[in-house]
């Protein structure tokens, strides 16, 4: 007999009396059981026969029930006993009468319920060993899954046919036993882990209705698992769980047998090799069989020694202690600290390392398993001895603690009553002597387990704690339960977050290599997400980021192995949708947080050009397409930097407005120096025309005339040529040199305007220039003034305050620039420059105001920027004719401060634009890099009304909009 430390395993607990307190609540049970029983039945009983019943009710809440309900089936079950390799034939002639659904369902829970119990007594009375109960246990449960799914075949014919390839041959649904069915070492009250899947696409032929195979094997799976598993008057069968299916409880029900193949090939993760270990296909169909552990064994068994089996141990063992500790789960012999759990890994570890080299090693049962490793000296014969001795009590004690009510429970009971039942059944003494050895069981246990994979300690096991969140078969509950302990936001929300992002993961390819560092990020990147602030949208904004670069493996691992990147990229994200949104459009801006220092080091202004050419310089100038995407990858990169220095507080606005003003003068630089350089390699130049002096001018108009870009903007400009339109180019294809500019201006917009895979450079609004939509794409000076001189409007010469030179070789920008002072300094009738400048600001707050009164439009809005800038342009267009110095600038507030010199304003009410415009500014600034409209709720009437009184003084009597 086995024993573990004086504790006999096998012995009949039934000879010895019970306590008197279980056989007393036993009484009214006994009396009604006696009263009702066939009197044949009782009278066949034998004395000892009926004293062991009344024990084994007292012990059992289980057996009692089963006892009353089917004394006579249980009766001969315990005395014509099954042989593991009877129970398929026996179930079967029972189910041979079954006319319907309902009666499968009965007969099913009738057989397993009697015999079950009938085991509980043959285990009890020593007349079962641990290892042939759960053998017989295993038969039970493959009997009724193979007898159940015979029947309700036979019952899908009249409706559906059966099921062919498309090449006509017959298929059947095949079953996956997991986990301890696939292992032989079922316990008495047990889950039974499956997976369903079939050889191939098709259709069912011979019924009423032709169904598809994934439709028709669906459906048969879900007959089959409600005939195991619903909660009937008569109780289940057998819960089923079917979490390990691929793609978990997300997944398809069933699949093909090429779906399964494909899933582990390109989807299988470290935990699944381990469940595989256990797999064995329960129909006894050898072709099944052979093409199933055909396709399993290359992914379970490696060919080389697989030693990151270890790794993925430690891993899957700290994701389990982390629940157990989530869910207070104590004393549990199963999932606890030297629990079955461990004895079962230690094995497999063994199997998954060697097993592809070793293929005896290759097997579900772990009776097997430590027969081999003892035989390959993988592990002293004494420590497998050992393992097997300590295993199997803490089997036996599972086993006794389930048949106490037919409960899947692992759990050391804590109240009295039960433990006087474990105790009896299980041949202890006393409670704390079984304590004791159980304790004593679990520690041995343990010191191998640790032996096999390391030490971990509580800081590895924190740090890996969210990584439970990842895996497939946690219910939501537990997931919002762990999302609690780490914010106080809604965890429910971001579990949902979460779940939805893992889905798509698994529904995407990325490799082992990038589903490895994908499992190592999530856990960090969640930890640093759920510190900060504001949880939930910074999570969206972050995820985001990572399903664009989720098949990129080299981006997933660096912000897997750099703290410093991740960090980075929670601060922006978090600070500003916008960026989000610019990195997870172009992820290639991901090497910028590599080095938090070179991030924020920001270019001087002067030398955003060469910084420019730096990016391009390597690569060949007829490459244009690489050239497009290099040049918006350097503008990308370039603007992060600043937005990174702007979130930091590195910068104020006037500045962020600087750099972003200036790069985009050194790319309209590079824009047009790429489109001239296309041009010119076909056509020829202009006459006396190099790169260094083109002919071509932009001018910014204006946020980017004014100094005043920001992230989003887009770029008004205005093309200018000092050229003779009578000459030609002298190319190989020459062309007249007005056709040449207009070429070029098109290439120029097509550069800026084309989305390549790095998107777009700039959006460019061409509205400003003479004409409007109807004018030429590309003037020339001397058009340019005639148009200014005759046909502008004052709404343009208004534009044209905010119009500097942005590109072009110094003579002709200073062409441009006396043009626009000598055209800004002519008188105008004061009372008609007013008339036009309201009728103009009134036709935009019609058109763009948000006419809302709760939120305030900063731009459009009355006393808002539009409001200031028509001001500044009116002084300009009013007062330049006398001090030309107003039209030095085009920025607003060196506008103001030089018109509060020359006194046209008051001072008081120079600084209170000023410090209204800068103020705005801000707000539109912030706006912008969330996300959001100018739109504004809190307090902002000190400014409006500073600018609102001040525009009332400047146009008095002829604005009655106040």
């Amino acid at each position: 007999m086995a024993t573990v430390s004086g504790i006999n395993m096998t012995q009949n607990r039934l000879a010895q009396v019970p306590p008197e307190q279980l056989i007393a609540t036993t009484d009214g049970f006994w009396q009604r059981f006696t009263e009702r029983v066939d009197e044949s039945i009782w009278s066949a009983l034998a004395r000892n026969t009926a004293d062991e019943l009344r024990h084994l009710v007292a012990a059992s809440s289980f057996f009692a029930r089963v006892l009353e309900r089917y004394p006579q089936a249980l009766l001969q079950a315990k005395s014509d006993p099954l042989k593991v390799d009877d129970y398929e034939s026996a179930l079967a002639v029972r189910l041979a009468d079954c006319d319907n659904e309902q009666q499968l369902k009965r007969e099913l829970r009738s057989f397993r319920h009697v015999h079950m119990a009938a085991l509980l007594w043959r285990e009890v009375t020593g007349d079962l060993s641990v290892r042939s109960a759960m053998a017989h246990y295993t038969a039970i449960a493959d009997s009724a899954i193979q007898q159940a799914l015979t029947w309700l075949h036979e019952s899908f014919k009249p409706r559906y046919g059966e099921a062919f390839t498309d090449s006509g041959d017959k298929q059947s649904l095949v079953v996956l036993g997991m986990g301890k069915l696939g292992g032989g070492e079922l316990n008495f009250s047990s889950d039974i882990d499956l997976i369903f899947f079939y050889p191939e696409q098709g259709e069912t032929q011979g019924g009423r209705r032709t169904l598809e195979n994934n439709v028709y094997f669906t459906r048969l799976a879900q007959a089959l698992i409600a005939a195991l598993d619903e909660s009937t008057a008569d109780g289940q069968v057998f819960r089923v769980d079917m979490r390990l299916r691929p793609f978990g409880s997300s997944g398809p029900m069933v699949c093909s047998l090429a779906a399964l193949e494909h899933y582990y090939q390109e989807q299988g993760r470290d935990w699944e090799r381990y469940a595989m270990v256990k797999a064995r296909v329960i129909n006894k169909d050898p072709a099944a069989q052979s093409m199933f552990y055909s396709l399993i064994r290359p992914f379970v068994y490696r060919r080389y020694i697989d030693f990151s089996a270890i790794e993925a141990l430690r891993k899957m063992k700290l994701l389990i202690t982390q629940e157990t500790r989530r869910q207070g789960v104590k004393n549990n012999i199963k999932l606890g600290a030297g629990g079955i759990r461990e004895v079962e890994f230690i094995a497999q570890v063994h199997q998954l390392i060697r097993g592809g080299q070793e293929k005896t090693l290759q097997t579900q049962s772990l009776y097997n398993a430590y027969g081999q490793i003892g035989l390959l000296g993988l592990m002293d014969d004494a420590e497998t001895e050992q393992l097997i001795e300590d295993y199997e009590f803490l089997r036996v004690l599972e086993h006794r603690l389930q048949q106490l009510n037919d409960e899947q429970t692992q759990q050391l009971p804590d109240t009295s009553e039960q433990q006087q039942q474990l105790c009896y059944l299980y041949g202890a003494e006393q409670w704390q002597s079984l304590v004791d050895q159980v304790t004593e069981v679990m520690a041995r246990i343990h010191a191998q387990f640790r032996q096999v994979i390391g030490s971990e300690s509580e800081q590895d096991e924190e740090e890996h704690g969210l990584q439970v969140l990842w895996q497939d078969m946690l219910e939501d509950d537990a997931a919002i339960e762990i999302l609690q302990q780490e914010t106080e936001v809604s965890a429910a929300e971001l579990w949902q977050q979460v779940k939805k992002f893992r889905l798509e993961t698994r529904k995407r390819s990325s490799g082992p290599r990038g589903r490895a560092a994908l499992a190592r990020l999530m856990p960090q990147l969640l930890r640093q997400v759920l510190s900060q602030q504001h949880p939930i949208n910074l999570l969206d904004r972050v995820l985001a980021v990572v399903r664009a670069i989720m098949s990129r493996t080299a981006y997933i691992e660096l912000l897997a192995e750099n703290p410093g990147a991740r960090e980075q990229l929670c601060k922006l994200c978090a600070a500003s949708p916008w960026v989000s949104e610019q990195l997870s459009q172009h992820p290639i801006l991901l090497d910028e947080l590599i080095d938090p220092q070179q991030l924020y080091e920001l270019t001087e202004l002067n030398q955003y050009p060469s910084v420019l050419r730096d990016y391009l310089v390597r690569i060949p100038e007829q490459d244009l397409e690489r050239q497009m995407d290099a040049l918006r990858q350097a503008k990308q990169a370039l603007q992060l930097k600043i937005a990174a220095a702007d979130i930091s507080g590195a910068l104020e606005l006037m500045k962020v407005s600087d750099h972003l003003s200036y790069l985009a003068q050194a790319v309209i630089a590079e824009v047009v120096a790429m489109a001239w350089g296309q041009l010119t390699a076909k056509h020829g130049k202009p006459p006396g025309r190099t790169i260094d002096d083109t002919g071509f001018a932009v001018l910014g108009y204006g946020k980017l005339g004014g100094l005043e870009l920001g992230y989003g903007s887009d770029l008004d400009l205005v093309f200018i040529c000092d050229a003779d339109y009578s000459a030609t180019t002298d190319g190989p294809k020459p062309i007249d040199v007005q056709q040449f500019y207009l070429r070029l201006a098109q290439r120029v917009l097509h550069l800026f305007t084309t989305r390549t895979v790095a998107g777009i450079l700039y959006d460019v609004d061409l509205r400003l220039r003479p004409s409007g939509q109807a004018g030429l794409l590309v003037m020339q000076a001397e058009s340019f003034v005639r148009y200014l001189r005759e046909d502008a409007w004052t709404w343009e010469f208004q534009a044209l305050v905010r119009a500097r030179c942005v590109y072009g070789h110094k003579a002709l920008c200073q062409q441009l620039e006396d043009i626009r002072q000598a055209m800004l300094c002519r008188q105008r009738d004061l009372e008609e420059l007013r008339e036009d400048v309201l009728s103009m600001r009134k036709k935009m707050r019609a058109h763009l105001s948000s006419g809302q009164q709760q939120r305030f439009d900063v731009k459009q809005d009355a006393g808002g920027i539009a409001d200031i800038e028509f001001i500044t342009q009116y002084l300009v267009l009013a007062h330049s004719h006398q001090h030309p110095e107003l039209c030095r600038y085009s920025d607003n507030i060196r506008i103001l401060t030089t018109a509060q010199q020359l006194h046209l304003i008051s001072d008081v009410d120079a600084q209170n634009l000023i410090n209204a415009y800068q103020i705005l500014r801000c707000e539109s600034h912030a706006l912008a890099l969330q996300g959001e409209q100018a739109l504004v709720s809190h307090d902002l009437s000190a400014e409006r009304d500073a600018v609102i009184d001040c525009w009332q003084r400047l146009f008095e009597k002829t604005d009655s909009r106040v």
